[in-house]
């Protein structure tokens, strides 16, 4: 005769339930993705255009988490530093330093070139140079990528998270939730300048100044502590000489070359000059003495 159960019915179905529950308990719940809001990069597809490449491989791509120091601990003298930047450059709420650092949030190809307008003497017309535009926007996939893996590594807090001193953009919640180190502005703005130091070397030491100014305007910003602005200048110089032993970036920095000397020769719209006087100005010194 067939064996039946001598447990009571009541224990046999909270058996049934638990065996049906069992699934569900021995899985973690799905976390979700890390979210390393990477500014860089991110409109690389547009309608009716092809879709821009990076140039390096991952093999070729220098590894930023290790190649950039970790952030400074809390209350180190680096991490004093860092604050007292970020409180002493609350003061220029509203003067032209203030202007520039908001002026330079925009980031891409073609607004750098406007960035840097006044040491290139020239506005570039960016229909007139279209191989310069593919060059900058093909590294400033690189650049992205190099920035991400340390970003999500790190997850550093941008120095207005827990306060209301102002900053030069609105705060929003994307903005608070992505990661601070190291700062993907600097990273592109460093980069962009040994480019186009590289392109117009006669131009080399204002178009670096310009450089290391565009990322200083992330500090003034308050976007960005000091040692995120140092950390993306050392990821942007690590990735532009990755850049320079590629063949194709390389062909391609060559016809970029040419393209950017001939439209600064012609006819281009000069950069406004009362506007460039006011930026020499401003820029002169380091803000606040950082």
């Amino acid at each position: 005769m067939p064996r039946t159960s001598t447990l009571p019915n009541a224990t046999l179905t909270l058996l049934v339930l638990l065996a049906t529950a069992i699934p569900a308990w021995a899985e973690d719940p799905p976390r979700p993705a890390p979210t390393a809001a990477p500014s860089l990069g991110a409109d690389t597809l547009k309608p009716g255009r092809p879709a821009v490449k990076p140039y390096l491989a991952d093999a070729a791509l220098p590894d930023a988490v290790r190649i950039l120091p970790p952030p400074p601990a809390h209350d180190a003298p680096l991490d004093r530093a860092d604050r007292a930047a970020f409180a002493n450059t609350r003061a220029l709420k509203g003067s032209p330093r203030w202007e520039i650092a908001a002026n330079d949030v925009a980031e891409g190809a073609a607004a750098v070139l406007e960035n840097f307008a006044c040491v290139l003497g020239t506005r570039i017309d960016q229909a007139r140079v279209p191989a310069v535009i593919n060059l900058l926007e093909r590294a400033r996939l690189d650049l992205a990528h190099a920035t991400r893996a340390p970003k999500v590594h790190y997850r550093r807090l941008r120095p207005f998270v827990g306060n209301d001193a102002p900053i030069c953009v609105q705060r929003t919640q994307a903005l608070a939730d992505s990661f601070s180190y190291p700062s993907g502005h600097a990273t592109q703005g460093w980069a962009y300048a040994l480019i186009l130091a590289a392109l117009v070397p006669e131009k080399a030491t204002a178009i670096l100044v310009r450089g290391r100014a565009y990322g200083e305007s992330r500090i003034v910003c308050g976007v960005h502590w000091l040692s995120d602005v140092a950390a993306g200048r050392l990821t942007g110089t690590s990735v532009f000489a990755a850049l320079m032993g590629d063949p194709a970036f390389r062909a391609d920095l060559e016809k970029a070359r040419s393209e950017l000397h001939a439209a600064m020769a012609g006819a281009g719209a000069p950069p406004d000059q009362a506007t460039c006087t006011r930026e020499s100005d401003a820029l002169r010194e380091p803000p606040l003495e950082f």
